[in-house]
Formats: C-alpha cells, structure tokens, sequence
C-alpha cells in the first residue's frame, strides 16, 4: 500500500499535492491558475491557499478569483491583491461568494469594480434596509454608461453580492438574509417605478399605486431567486376620473413588471408575478381598493384569503398600501369561518403534492413530502384558525409566526423547536442551491459534486462530520429534517389537543378549551366538544393504555380528519378501544404497527359498515396486523370453517348463529379490503373481487345453515325423507352481490325413493322457513335476508317445489320474464347432483333454440317500460336511481339478458351468469359494438359501485346518492373523489349513463 502511495504521489508535483490537501479536486487545473494573470506570487501565499481550501468549492473559488483579476485594470487589480492579502474579512467573503456562486463570479467577471461593495459590510451589527437598498440602486441607476434598465439590474447584482457575502460567512442568519433579500426586492419595485413614472409623467400625475408583496416577499423570507409575487391597487387622484386613473396605473405596473422581468441586455432580475390578484391572470392587473374588497367579499376563495396572510406595502403610495392591509384584515382572520375552510384547505395541499412530477419527488426540497410547503402550510392553517381570537399570531413570516404558536401554546415548544431547525436548514440547503446558478429551483441536484459543495458550505449547520464524506453527510441530514418534518406535520395540529384536555405542569403554556374546539372545528370535526371529551377519555390517566393512546392520537386524529366524518371515526376509535383496552396485543398492534393503526383509522372513519361489523365483534381488528388478514378468503375455506362450527353447536338456532357469525367477521375482512383499497387497483376488478368474495360468503353460510336446519329437522323427526338444493339467483346467481344485497334464491326438493311426496314436501318446507327465519333473526350478527319470490307463482306459490314440479310449471305456465331470471340462475348450496339436475331443467328455457319470439320480445319491452313509470321510489331522480333509473343496472342487465335469449343457443360464451362476461361475449361475437360495450359496461360498473359505496357510508342499502352532505362525501371518497368533489362524481354518473341509456335504446327498444 505504502509503495502505491508513494507511485502515485510521484505522478503529482508538490504543489499539486499540497492543493489536494485543501480540497483542490483539480489541481494541475488550479496550478495554471495560480501561474496565470493576475495571481503571480500567490500561488505560495499559504494564508491565500488555506483561505481558498476553506471554501465550498475551492476549484471554483480560485477560478472566479482568476477571471476577477484578469477582467480588473492594473490599478484595480493591485488595489484587490492588496486587500485580499491583508483584509481576512474582505478575503473570506470574496471567496466564500466564489467558491458558491458561479453567477456571482461572473457578475464580478463583467463587473470587477463592483467587490467593493463588500468592503462595505464589515461589521456585523449593520443590517441594510429597504432605504439603505434604495439609495444604493439609486446611484447605480445614475451611472450614465447604462440604460436605466441594465444599471438597475447591476446595482441589484451589486447589493445581492453584499447580501450572500454575508450569507456565506455567517454575519446573517437565515432570517435576516431572506429579510434583506425581500428588502432589497421591495427597493428595486420601487425603483423600477420610479423609472416608470419617469418614462410616462402624465400616468404618475393620475393616479396613486401601491405595490402590495405577497408570497416570500411579503413574509419578508425571499429566496435569492423567485418570482416576487405582487397585487396592485390604485386610486384616482384628485380630479381624475378612477377609470382614466386604473388605466393609467396599469401602464405604470405594465412598465414597472416590464423592466423587472425583461431578459435583455443584463438578464432578467426576477419575473415579477401579479397571478395573486382578484381573478388572477383573467382579472385586471390594478383594480382600486374599492373593486378589490367587492371581490374578496363575494367571490374569493380560501387559499385567497390564505395568501393575504403575507400581504404587505413594498412600494408605491405607502398610505393607499397599508390602507389596503388593514381593509383586508378582518376578511383574512374570518376565513377559517368559511362553510368550505376545511375542504378547501385539504384540496390545496393535496393540488401542491400531486402537482410535483413523479422522478422529482425524491428531489423537491420545496413541495415533496417533509418539504418547506409542509411547514409554511402548517404554520398558516394554525394562524387562520386561531388567529381569529388572537392577534399575536398574524405575522406574514414563518419562523416569525411559528414562535408566536409556540409562546401562545398552539404548537408544542420542542415542536415548534424542531420546525424551527427543519425549516432553516432547509431554506438555507435551497438557497446555496439557487446561489449557484441564480436560477429559480428547489431540486437537489444529482451531480456529485454539486453536492459536495453544498455540504462544504453547509458545515455548520450539519450535526455530522462533514470532511470524510460530505456527501453522505448532507444526505442524512436533509433527510433527518424532512423525516421530522413530514411527522410533526401530521401531528401538529393534534398533539395540543392532548394539553388541552390533561394537567399541565405550572408556568406551562397550552390550549385553552376554547382554541381547542376552533382547532378541532376548523379541522372538519362537526362536533368538537364531543370529540375533546373522547380525547379526554382515551388519553387521561396515567395507565399504559392511556400513555400508548397519547402516543398514537396526534396521528389517528389526523387520518380521522382527512376522512368524510372525522367525528364518526374518533367515536368508533374510543369503543373500540373502550372493549379491547385491556387486551395486551391491542396495544401492542397499534403501538408497534404503524401500518395496523392507520388502516383501523381509516377503516372506522369511512362509513358505518365496516365500523358495525367490527364494533361487534372487536377481536377482528387482529386482521390489520396480518399481511393476509385482508384477503377474501374462498369459498371451500369458508364452507369448511361453517360447517366446522355448526357441527360443534348445541342446537339449529346454535349452529346458525355459529355461521352467521363466521359470515360477519368475512363481511368485515371484506369490506375493510374494499375500504382500503385492497380488493384491486382497477374499480372494475376490485367490484369482481367483492362480488365473488360476499357470494362464496354467503353461498357457504347458506350451505352451513341449511346443514344446520336439517340437522335439527333429523333430530327431531327421523331421516330427512327428501334432498334439498339451494338455486341462487339475480345477483347472486351472477357473483355481483354488493353489501347490502338480498339472497335471491329458489329452493328445489326431491323425495328419496320410498318416500311419500306429501310427507317430504311438508319436510322440505320446515327445513327452509327455518333456514330463513333462523339467518334473518334479530341478533347482534348481520342478518342474511334470503328471498324467494323469484320462484314459480311468486309469493302464492309454493317455497319449496320438486324438481319434477318446476318442469311442469315451466312446460305449461312459464313467462318470458321467467326464461330471463333464469339466465342468472346457479346452484349454490345443499345437494350437488339435484343442483345440476335443475340447471339441466332451465338450461333450454334460458338458451332457447329458436331465440325470443316476437310475442315475447315486446313483453318484455313492455314490462321493462313498465318498471320504469311505477316502480320508481315518489321522489326518485331518474338520473341518479342506480338500479331502474336512466341508463342504470336494469338498463344494462336487460339489455344484456335479451342478447342472451336472444342468441345463448347458438353461442356457447353467452351462458354465463355474469353480466360483464355476457356483455364481453355478446361484443365478441359482433352482437355488440365494442364502444357501446364499454360505455354500457362502465354504466354498469359505476351504478355497482355507487350501491356498494351507500352501504359502506350509511350501512343500510340506498339505489340513490345519499341527500346528507357527509355521507355523499363519503361516496365520493370511496369512489375515488377528492374532498369537496361530490359534485363532480354526481355529474360524472349522469354523464355516464346518459351515455349508456342512448345505447339501451338502439339496443334493446330499437330506437333509432
């Protein structure tokens, strides 16, 4: 090692190897440098060297140095080499600003005259302000060897290389760096108005026009590269018609944007942004005070009011601006009043994220998750909400207002301490990135050694060593902040709650039970004294539940929050808690599975099925904690499991409560899938996977109840004289079940040999009026209602027929409409053989040989008329009715069905059950366009989707969207929708089915 060492150092003169010791990563490169114009005699100035190696990027630093030199006339040049040598405070803020900013360097490369300006700031006790930056782009505007326009922009290049020499030696902290850049902004508009004014008197002479900051600018936390976000408002001056005078203004901030954002000559200085204003870019660029406060009173929206938090006079008519701020005010601190506050909020931040493109999410120190927009975000929804009551709070500065929340007990201390930290990190990490180029970005860059130089020039805020590996190290402390961040984003609104509601220690600051219940209602909780006392209950005392439930509630009370009904969730969450309290793998699942936790929040807070379900039977909140546990289990599992239990009951009324209760624990696995998302990615096939799951469910409850019921009938009476078969029909028969469905069913007997056909059907008949009773009896399980008025002669008839019977039936009474509740019939329970020896039976009535004769056709068209005009609910919208409405399940399965009458005899892919698998078969043959199958497909599935979301949400069957406004929010979280979307889905159904109905009516009436 030792002699590879030595080989490789012989390749490296020696002054090559003592600029590698100070950082060099080039240093044959650096060598020229120091050999070139400008440097002589400094290349073996040790004090030099070492004041290069101590820079960000010493191979930058040194080659800024370079061309500064080379560009300087002799005078000049001697003067700086003077300096650089015998001034460190002037030396490491020139070359800190070097070994950062290559844009800066070549500034001083066009401009060498202008390092003086860091003479200027040398002690640290001399903050410049907005006057003092006035003065100074003043004279530079002077310079008559410029335009007006370009000297603005050098004499602002001159003043923002003061600023970062600053920065970068740490004379400023963050807060006062971004004070000044937003100070040094305000100066340059107005500046540049000045100029404007100039260049147009008569505009000046008509009117008065202020210039409000908004954005960073109005915080006074700007970047050192950013749009600086402004809204203009002006009035007429005396005499002056206030039209001629908006016109004229309009002018003056036309010229004003112009002369700030032009590219030309010496580049751009930053775009000035007014798309803050009433309208944004569609409204007009200066409205009068009075224009402004009509429109923020009728029409503005809550991110409006949101962005008014930082407004601020930054130049013009100082007495029109702060007239301006103080109007606006009290609309501001009312916002969080507003019908909508809540969803407005939660759809801004949920636009922010989905706005950043997939390969920057990684990279985006701004807007991705743990970002500065986490904290800024999070900070102004607590000002909203509390400072209402509270003016301490109405600062338009972040870190301002984040130690206003601390010190009034909004926000925890070492919270706010740790915000505190994220967000100067991270703000300062962004500005070095921006330093380097001037370009507006808030993406890590990829190179390494970008990088590298970032966490040289980073140092002193990095707890790692950052000489061994400075890359590594700035990884893990970026990291380290937005990990922090994004937790203390979700549970910064919550963890006060708990102060509010326990003892804190004397002398401690924290919510008053007023704040509390603002905050709880500002967050969408509709009943937040309710939800305090369960705060209260859940976390008061000092048990381990209670310590592990404080531990978890800032968390869980955030994903209660993003729900339709936070409210239901917490109370669901606190009896659910109430019966497993005491349990040891309930606190432990919901302290040690992170995962387990927010899928038992998310599952109580979506609706009240699956919240029902698991309320009766708590254990199976197990399930969250198994990766299988929210996988629908087969029909086989299930039936076996059913018949298990029954076997082990005392009694019939036992052994079906036995299965029943099976069928509820699968009804929760089921539904708490669905909930979640877990049943599939596509909506089509996650309604397939539900729709398969609840009728093996219930097929193999029916199988194990009727196992049951004969089973009793044995005991009591002697061997059942007849076998009995199960025929699940409708939806069931099809596989389409959804929550809230009915068990279609037709129930066949056969006597065994020897046995008399009176006595077995008396048999038949107790067996399945106590299998029916027996499933819809009053119980803390779920009933199963089991419907049987499909069967021949309807409620008159018979319940139990032979098969014998129904062939004589069929043969001498059948009806068309028959033939077609045929097509979904399917075998599903009892005995096997006498099953399929029915589907033989009805097999050439559902598939007949001929098709559907005429007579038939057009009954039923006529029945299918008919259930359109009568059997709507009194009330019903016909475009939203999911089942008989317009272009709703019946238009779809009859249109469908007839195609299957029509043609299943001939095409062996139309005997099918399923309703999507017939419409695919009837397109693949050419019966079927295939777009007007999938517009009756989607129809179809949508309509499906809808009645299973009603039943989650409600937890009672509805054909129609819900009236109450939460529970319509909560279809439409279910179903896809963002919060405050309801109306769209609403649109997007009707949209739908007027889509499929036209089709319905070629198809199946042969309209047109």
């Amino acid at each position: 090692m030792a002699v590879e060492e030595q080989r490789a150092g012989s390749r490296v003169s020696r002054p090559e190897n003592r600029l590698v010791r100070r950082g060099f990563t080039d240093p044959a490169k650096a060598v020229r440098l120091l050999d070139g114009p400008g440097l002589e005699g400094l290349a073996d100035d040790p004090v030099l060297l070492d004041a290069l190696g101590a820079t960000a990027d010493p191979d930058l630093a040194l080659l800024g140095l370079a061309r500064l030199l080379e560009a300087a006339d002799e005078p000049e040049r001697h003067t700086l080499r003077d300096t650089l040598t015998t001034s460190k405070p002037l030396r490491d803020r020139l070359l800190g600003v070097l070994g950062v900013s290559t844009a800066l360097g070549d500034h001083l490369a066009r401009h060498p005259h202008d390092w003086h300006a860091l003479v200027t700031f040398e002690l640290r006790d001399m903050h410049p302000g907005p006057e003092d930056f006035r003065r100074a782009l003043a004279e530079g505007v002077k310079n008559g060897a410029l335009s007006p326009a370009n000297a603005l922009r050098v004499a602002y290049r001159r003043c923002l290389l003061a600023i970062a020499a600053r920065d970068l030696t740490g004379t400023t902290d963050l807060a006062q760096t971004a004070a000044e850049l937003a100070d040094l902004a305000g100066a340059t508009l107005q500046t540049a108005l000045d100029l404007a004014a100039e260049q147009d008197p008569e505009a000046a002479a008509a009117c008065r026009l202020a210039v409000i900051g908004m954005g960073k600018c109005g915080g006074r936390e700007l970047n050192y590269v950013s749009d600086v976000d402004v809204i203009f408002v002006a009035e007429p001056r005396e005499g002056v018609d206030e039209h001629e005078a908006v016109k004229a203004a309009t002018r003056l901030a036309a010229a004003l944007t112009r002369l700030c954002s032009d590219t030309t000559g010496e580049g751009t200085i930053w775009p000035v942004d007014a798309n803050l204003r009433p309208e944004g870019r569609n409204g007009p660029l200066v409205r009068t005070l009075a224009s402004h406060l009509a429109y923020y009173q009728r029409w503005a929206k809550t991110w409006e009011f949101q962005a008014l938090l930082k407004a601020r006079p930054v130049a013009g008519d100082a007495e029109l601006g702060a007239a301006y701020v103080e109007a606006l005010a009290p609309m501001v601190w009312q916002a969080a009043a507003r019908e909508n506050f809540v969803t407005d909020v939660q759809q801004m931040r949920r636009r922010v994220v989905d706005s950043i493109p997939a390969p920057e999410l990684d990279r985006q120190l701004k807007l991705g998750p743990g970002g500065l927009r986490d904290v800024e975000f999070s900070v102004q929804l607590l000002q909203l909400v509390h400072g209402r009551t509270d003016p301490a709070l109405r600062s338009g500065n972040t870190l301002e207002a984040l130690a206003a929340l601390s010190r009034g007990g909004y926000v925890g201390r070492a919270d706010a301490a740790s915000l505190d930290a994220a967000y100067r990190f991270l703000r300062s990490l962004e500005h070095r990135i921006q330093l380097h180029r001037l370009r507006r970005t808030h993406l890590m860059p990829t190179a390494e050694e970008d990088q590298r130089r970032l966490a040289r020039s980073l140092a002193p805020l990095i707890n790692d060593d950052t000489r061994s590996d400075p890359v590594a190290a700035l990884q893990r402390e970026w990291k380290r902040h937005a990990v922090e961040v994004r937790r203390l984003h979700e549970k910064l609104f919550y963890r006060p709650l708990l102060d509010a509601v326990a003892e804190l220690p004397p002398g401690a600051a924290g919510l008053t039970p007023d704040a509390a219940r603002a905050r709880l209602e500002a967050l969408g909780y509709a009943d937040p004294a309710a939800a305090l006392r369960h705060i209260s209950a859940l976390a008061s005392g000092v048990s381990r539940k209670a310590a592990i439930q404080r531990t978890l509630l800032p968390v869980l009370l955030g994903w209660f929050a993003e729900s339709a009904d936070p409210d239901a969730g917490l109370l669901n969450f606190r009896q659910v808690s109430d019966a497993l309290g005491r349990t040891p793998w309930y606190l432990r699942l919901l302290r040690d599975e992170s995962a387990a936790a927010e899928q038992l929040a998310r599952v109580l807070s979506a609706g009240r099925l699956a919240p029902d379900l698991l309320l009766r039977a708590p254990e199976a909140v197990a399930m969250l904690g198994d990766p299988q546990g929210l996988v629908p289990r087969g029909r086989a599992a299930l039936q076996s499991e059913i018949l298990a239990a029954v076997g082990r009951a005392g009694s019939t009324a036992a052994a079906v409560a036995a299965a029943r209760s099976v069928r509820r624990r699968e009804l929760f696995r089921t539904a708490a899938a669905d909930v979640l998302g877990r049943l599939g990615e596509d909506p089509a096939e996650a309604l397939d996977t539900a729709g398969e799951a609840l009728t093996a469910l219930n097929a193999a409850t029916l199988h194990g109840a009727l196992r049951a019921c004969i089973a009793g009938w044995e005991a009591e009476h002697g061997d059942l004289p007849t076998r009995i078969a199960v025929i699940a029909m409708g939806r069931f028969g099809g596989h389409e079940l959804g929550y809230g469905s009915d068990a279609d069913v037709l129930f066949v007997h056969e006597p065994l040999l020897g046995s008399l056909e009176q006595e077995a059907a008396r048999a038949a008949q107790a067996v399945c009026n106590e299998l029916r009773t027996l499933l819809a009896a009053p119980s803390t399980e779920p009933p199963l209602l089991v419907d049987a008025d499909l069967r021949p002669e309807g409620r008159s008839g018979p319940l139990v027929r032979t098969l014998a019977s129904y062939a004589a039936y069929y043969r001498r009474w059948s009806h068309a409409w028959e033939s077609q509740a045929l097509l979904r019939a399917e075998p599903v329970a009892g005995d096997e053989a006498l099953g399929a020896r029915f589907r033989q039976l009805i097999d050439p009535l559902r598939y007949p040989g001929a098709g559907v004769p005429e007579r038939d056709l057009m009954e039923i068209r006529r029945i299918k008329a008919r259930i359109e005009a009568e059997r709507l609910p009194r009330g019903a919208d016909p475009t939203t009715h999911t089942k008989i409405g317009r272009g709703g399940l019946a238009d779809v399965e009859w249109t469908v069905q007839l195609l299957q009458l029509q043609h299943g005899h001939e095409l062996p892919a139309l005997r099918t059950t399923r309703t999507r698998a017939a419409l695919a078969a009837a397109a693949g043959a050419g019966l079927v366009e295939p777009a007007d199958a999938e517009v009756l497909e989607a129809a179809w599935v949508l309509a499906s989707r809808v009645r299973s979301a009603v039943m989650l949400v409600r937890g009672r069957p509805g054909d129609s969207f819900p009236g109450d406004a939460r529970e319509l929010s909560g279809v439409a979280r279910y179903l896809g929708y963002g919060a405050g979307h309801s109306g769209e889905l609403v649109d997007d159904y009707r949209r739908t089915t007027r889509r499929a109905r036209a089709v319905v009516d070629r198809l199946f009436y042969g309209a047109g």
